[in-house]
């Protein structure tokens, strides 16, 4: 049900752009990655909501934080419950832009390099981010994929001192999202 008011809200948003052509998906990809010297960590969430205007650039991204998997179910509880808090903070998101949106050709197919700025909230905190990513224009869809890095400091995550060497303090984040026009 979050996820439809999510969704809704986003959708909302673009509405009521004239003449811009919206790209939408509900299954995008976001994973991060923690690597330490006791055990790496990953989770995965493929149910990342988001909108791409082509027109300006705008790009926003809602993802439910108890929607990320794990390997193994004590790892996800732990990420909930200790860590993201999600009972208190259900969700993250990103609101930016494209920065050089005018350099994708959307009518031919090939491969875009582009960069992303924008407000990015995990945990209740909002900051400000800027990341590469790839664009890639197919067949009238649109693929969009980036890889940054989070300190979880910036966003007040804090680790207990107990197994503050099996969490990294810097998590690689990866985005894969496949849009199609809306």
């Amino acid at each position: 049900m979050k996820t439809i008011i999510i969704l809704l809200s986003i959708t909302f948003t673009f509405a009521s752009v004239s003449n811009a052509q919206n790209f939408f998906t509900k299954n995008g990809m976001i994973s991060f990655f923690s690597k330490s010297p006791l055990e790496n960590i990953t989770g995965v969430n493929n149910q990342a909501v988001s909108v791409l205007n082509t027109a300006t650039g705008d790009i926003k991204f809602s993802v439910i934080v108890k929607g990320f998997q794990f390997k193994k179910a004590l790892m996800q509880e732990h990420f909930n419950e200790n860590y993201m808090e999600s009972a208190k903070y259900p969700k993250a998101t990103f609101n930016g832009n494209v920065t050089n949106i005018g350099s994708i050709n959307f009518t031919k197919d090939g491969e875009y390099k582009v960069s992303v700025t924008g407000d990015m909230m995990i945990h209740g905190v909002t900051k400000k981010v800027t990341a590469p990513a790839v664009i890639t224009v197919k067949a009238g869809r649109l693929l969009a994929a980036s890889a940054f890095t989070v300190l979880l400091s910036d966003y007040t995550i804090r680790i207990p001192k107990v197994v503050e060497n099996n969490i990294a303090k810097t998590i690689d984040i990866k985005v894969d999202c496949n849009y199609e026009p809306k």
